[in-house]
């Protein structure tokens, strides 16, 4: 019902505009401030001691929400699972960050291992639950099997679109506001198909929408890689559900170029001793050198977002 998807969505906002106010405080008291890298734009410099670890809130929100549903549509269950257990491999990160002071948390073999962990579990319900297939973009809903090739796919693209997030989270408000189209758009599409997913994604829309007000530029509180990491379990996660994995290229096409400017920047660098491509990575950072403020940035690839968004809906 329609009456559910809004409930969610209001709740979860109300949750996360509620305890924002009060986590803000409670988090610099607790000295969990932002600590910014050296290597970075050094307009970024300002930021540090901004309070992180907001993903808290946006995960309470999505949690007591998904919570009053769950009795009714148990396929949200994984797609929960999914996003605390990444969520969680953030909360360590920035955790270690906090105890330590410094801008290094997990190393990323820790935390490569953790986020294999994870979507290993995920993997295992897919296998008993799942049948191989994935809808083909532009072929009015056609599935095809992709046999033995399934399983490997899930873990580059579960644990890509995860750090994917984490890259996207750089500049005020942006992984909030690209991750919210996507969201919108896992809802509309989980409402249409009937799937049960679609409790979990407005729960995300509503508690990533009250978090955006205080997480906009200038940002008073960080999400952290408890709420990047998150989110990105969640994208990752609903496109299985939605056997939609291949629409995940479209929707989440941010977090991609985000993962390739790294990755292009530092194979790059190794090969030519020290040449770079982008003035800086991941690609959000090269605009800024290039004299792009944040908020043109941000709602540059919330746009981009939103409109493939749509095309992605056309492709299904």
């Amino acid at each position: 019902m329609i009456d559910n998807v809004i409930k969610a969505v209001l709740i979860s906002f109300g949750i996360s505009v509620v305890m924002c106010p009060v986590m803000i405080p409670f988090l610099r008291k607790l000295k969990c401030g932002q600590y910014i890298r050296e290597e970075g734009p050094k307009e970024h410099l300002k930021k540090c001691g901004t309070p992180t670890m907001g993903g808290l809130v946006i995960l309470c929100g999505i949690v007591i929400t998904s919570i009053m549903y769950m009795e009714y549509y148990p396929r949200i269950v994984p797609i929960l699972f999914m996003t605390l257990g990444f969520g969680l491999i953030g909360f360590l990160d920035d955790f270690i960050k906090m105890v330590t002071k410094k801008s290094m948390g997990l190393t990323p073999i820790q935390k490569m291992m953790l986020q294999i962990i994870i979507t290993t579990i995920f993997v295992l319900y897919l296998s008993k639950n799942g049948d191989n297939s994935t809808v083909i973009p532009f072929t009015n809903g056609k599935k095809i099997d992709i046999g033995h090739l399934y399983i490997p796919l899930v873990y580059v693209v579960v644990i890509g679109t995860a750090n994917g997030a984490n890259f996207t989270d750089g500049l005020d408000g942006l992984v909030s506001g690209v991750t919210i189209m996507i969201a919108v758009f896992f809802t509309v599409v989980g409402y249409v198909t009937e799937s049960g997913t679609e409790p979990v994604s407005a729960a995300v829309t509503g508690g990533l929408l009250g978090f955006v007000l205080y997480n906009s530029y200038p940002a008073r509180i960080f999400m952290g890689d408890t709420g990047s990491l998150a989110l990105g379990g969640f994208v990752a996660s609903t496109a299985y559900m939605l056997d939609m994995p291949l629409i995940l290229l479209m929707v989440a096409f941010i977090y991609v170029i985000e993962v390739l400017s790294v990755i292009i920047q530092v194979t790059y660098y190794k090969c030519t001793n020290g040449k770079r491509i982008f003035k800086m990575s991941p690609i959000h950072h090269h605009l800024e050198m290039c004299g792009w403020s944040e908020t043109r940035i941000v709602t540059l690839f919330s746009t981009i977002t939103a409109l493939l968004c749509m095309l992605a809906y056309l492709a299904i």
